[in-house]
């Protein structure tokens, strides 16, 4: 070690000096996860709040069911929408001779088999729907939309109301 050339004497003094400094600043690093905490408080979705429905006016109820986080159906005075994506026309699903209607069932088995169905106390499968309907829809069409969800394992039917009047 004694017969080292002064380049080399002075790369390990550097080394030496390198090391000792060698911190971590976990100050930038708090930072960035501040604020990927309140990107992901902001963005998470809110199952309490459900979707926005400018072209329906729901009827009014006094329940105070909070609602879930499931696949809503909207029917608005012209369409059916799933997800805000539209599947057929209110005045199609009344043409139709059938309680049935193709493509309601089309798009809730492509929602189904993204997830796993709960099982009831009998062992078939659950799953959650909820339904916007406008107050003015006709019967026969809420109706018809029900009873395609049932058929395709959408069992627990919700209704969206105002609570107490409200808008």
């Amino acid at each position: 070690m004694k017969d080292q050339s002064p380049r080399v004497k002075r790369h390990a003094r550097l080394q030496k000096r390198l090391k000792s400094q060698a911190n971590l600043n976990l100050t930038s690093l708090m930072d960035i996860f501040t604020i990927l905490v309140f990107f992901l408080l902001v963005s998470s979705s809110n199952p309490s709040k459900l979707p926005d429905a400018e072209k329906v006016k729901l009827p009014t109820s006094v329940a105070e069911t909070e609602p879930k986080e499931t696949v809503v159906v909207t029917i608005t005075k012209d369409d059916v929408l799933v997800q805000d994506m539209k599947v057929s026309t209110v005045n199609d699903i009344k043409a139709l001779k059938t309680e049935f209607i193709p493509s309601l069932a089309t798009e809730l088995k492509y929602r189904a088999s993204k997830t796993v169905a709960p099982l009831n106390e009998r062992g078939f499968p659950e799953r959650e729907v909820t339904i916007l309907g406008d107050e003015t829809t006709p019967y026969t069409v809420i109706r018809k939309v029900m009873a395609t969800c049932s058929e395709n394992d959408y069992a627990k039917i919700s209704f969206a109301v105002v609570r107490g009047g409200k808008q």
